[in-house]
């Protein structure tokens, strides 16, 4: 019998879309069924971003509020395998994610459906990737992998060419001599590597070890340093957004709370890093493998 396969995800750049497509070319080459569908709000946001624009979205997509998506028909009422593709927004699932995985009809499909998890990140993915498999724990999914491919430039570069690229719009060197932004092209082509280690797990449907096999294929690669300083940045994410969502003053604060992120990413991201290469990799090895292994856990 056929194998399918649900491919779905949402892309404002294309990024996420390219790397779908190679994760689901070895399948495709083998015969599989995939049907892939790219989601999108009913009032989707622009890209470019403008930079008011972008931190309006903020408190509702760490607050994890729903948004009405357009709507969309499957073609199947079960699938083999779901694979879903996401992005993290403020160290959170997109709000067009977010808004499919509280779907209820979606809700119905990956009720005890294998799934794995595919992000397109900047560096930061382990808060959005613990709220997406808490949300598919909920559903009643059977999670079965993940992959995270990431930015593999510097913290601080990778911030100048993120932003460049979402408010200009193009995966462009940034004034000529930046990295181009995002996930490498290496890397994206290499997701077709991830693909061809999925298909012996889906043709016998037997999904045990394959997280394990994704692992040490490095198809998720946790930084210390940076889940170091993602869980304390997520937590104080947390006290604005709540903060913003019950003040009439919202425009200040989204300001304020802009300024307070470059700080962040400025000031205390720099410190973070040197404390983790001068104290943690050198005197607490033991404490940083137990902190990466927790977080690669899917339920």
């Amino acid at each position: 019998m056929d194998k399918k396969v649900l491919a779905i995800y949402y892309s404002q750049s294309g990024q996420l879309r390219e790397i779908m497509d190679n994760f689901c070319l070895p399948l495709i080459n083998d015969g599989v069924s995939v049907e892939k569908v790219q989601i999108t709000l009913k009032n989707d946001y622009p890209f470019p971003w403008a930079s008011k624009d972008f931190f309006s979205v903020m408190p509702d997509c760490i607050l994890g509020v729903p948004a009405e998506l357009e709507s969309f028909t499957l073609k199947e009422h079960s699938y083999d395998l779901i694979v879903v593709g996401y992005q993290p927004w403020f160290l959170s699932p997109s709000i067009p994610i977010n808004s499919l995985m509280l779907q209820s009809s979606f809700v119905q499909v990956v009720k005890n459906a294998p799934v794995i998890t595919i992000t397109g990140a900047r560096n930061m993915w382990v808060n959005a990737f613990d709220k997406v498999k808490k949300l598919l724990n909920e559903a009643g999914a059977n999670h079965v992998g993940t992959v995270a491919l990431v930015d593999r430039h510097l913290n601080l570069v990778s911030i100048f060419t993120i932003l460049h690229w979402m408010m200009d719009g193009r995966k462009s060197r940034y004034l000529g001599f930046f990295p181009k932004p995002g996930v490498a092209d290496k890397d994206i082509s290499n997701t077709q590597r991830f693909g061809s280690l999925t298909l012996p797990y889906l043709k016998k449907n037997e999904w045990s070890g394959l997280m394990e096999e994704l692992i040490r294929n490095k198809a998720v690669v946790p930084e210390f340093h940076l889940i170091f300083m993602e869980t304390k940045a997520a937590m104080m994410f947390k006290i604005w957004a709540r903060l913003i969502v019950k003040t009439k003053k919202r425009k200040i604060w989204l300001t304020a709370f802009k300024y307070y992120l470059l700080i962040v990413l400025f000031v205390f991201a720099p410190i973070v890093f040197m404390i983790d290469l001068m104290i943690f990799k050198p005197f607490l090895p033991k404490y940083v493998s137990a902190k990466k292994r927790a977080c690669l856990k899917l339920n």
